[in-house]
């Protein structure tokens, strides 16, 4: 296995309401928080980078109800970002511009639908 989901981020009204939320309805706890009002929330004792993925519940400019705004975080199991990077182009990802500002520790791509999703540089071990 060369990656698995990580983390599923998801743009929200309210970052402080639904990590409340979703902690109590997965038994997860807060596992970080970021400058720009995210949180992230994941199983006790683990965090991020356990076998279940995390949930980044981020504030978005124009969250949607009913439809999720969601996109998926992978990080590389068995080889590091650079080459991870190189065989997720070579399966039809392509980079995206969502207005990063090119200092970020990860890439965020376009699978060949353009759905958005970026590669983490945290390497994950395997189960």
């Amino acid at each position: 296995m060369a990656c698995r989901i990580s983390d599923l981020v998801l743009d929200v009204a309210d970052p402080e309401r639904l990590a409340a939320f979703w902690s109590e309805v997965l038994g997860y706890v807060e596992v970080g928080r970021e400058d720009d009002g995210s949180i992230e929330i994941g199983p006790p004792d683990v965090g991020f980078g356990g076998l279940q993925p995390t949930l980044v519940l981020s504030p978005g400019a124009d969250p949607r109800p009913g439809k999720l705004p969601l996109h998926i975080d992978v990080s590389a199991t068995d080889r590091d970002q650079d080459a991870e990077l190189e065989r997720l182009l070579a399966l039809g990802a392509k980079p995206a511009d969502v207005g990063q500002t090119g200092d970020e520790s990860w890439h965020v791509l376009s699978d060949p639908e353009g759905n958005v999703f970026c590669l983490l540089r945290a390497r994950l071990r395997t189960p």
